[in-house]
């Protein structure tokens, strides 16, 4: 390579990384305002962006979260924090803070578990289990394992989907009170 390429190779990458860092950091906010929990102005991370090992999460999370967010585990039917909650405000992860769903898309599906329509958009990946007959839902931040959502079950909901979440997976952050 000579020294004219290199020259040009060198200003371009310092030129360029500035941007891609900046780029990366950039994060959409969804400017929803809670009073406590979350944050006072709910922002996503970028998809993927937190990551730890198994001892940093169980360093972080109870024996019970860890069971659920990181090995797919599923927490007995009724017996949920918000199976029966019913307050305004945002339901965010628990392992990352992200915001996942609306209490707005929360509706009784009588299923056991917190049931909501659809998430925030962007919040939630969705994965075919290996038996091709459910979808997986996880955090899009931190790869947590939510629950299954089901289609075409008949519910009145825009979306004729139900979000079924363990509640050990969520934590609730209430809405900002208007002034």
């Amino acid at each position: 390579m000579n020294i004219v390429n290199s020259k040009i190779l060198f200003l371009s990458f310092t030129l360029l990384l500035p941007l891609l860092l900046l780029q990366s950091s950039i994060v959409e906010s969804d400017s929803i305002c809670l009073s406590s929990g979350l944050a006072s102005t709910v922002t996503m991370a970028a998809p993927g962006s937190v990551q730890k090992g198994d001892e940093e999460w169980r360093a972080i999370l109870s024996p019970e979260q860890f069971r659920i967010l990181r090995q797919k585990g599923t927490e007995y039917p009724g017996t949920g924090e918000y199976v029966n909650f019913d307050k305004e405000g945002v339901y965010g992860c628990v392992g990352c803070n992200a915001p996942l769903y609306k209490s707005t898309t929360k509706f009784n599906a009588g299923c056991g578990w917190p049931a909501f329509f659809e998430g925030i958009p962007g919040a939630i990946t969705r994965t075919t289990d290996p038996d091709g007959r459910r979808i997986e839902i996880n955090c899009a931040t931190c790869g947590g394992h939510l629950g299954h959502v089901f289609k075409g079950e008949g519910f009145d909901t825009p979306t004729d989907e139900r979000h079924c979440v363990n509640s050990v997976s969520l934590k609730f952050a209430p809405a900002a009170s208007s002034l």
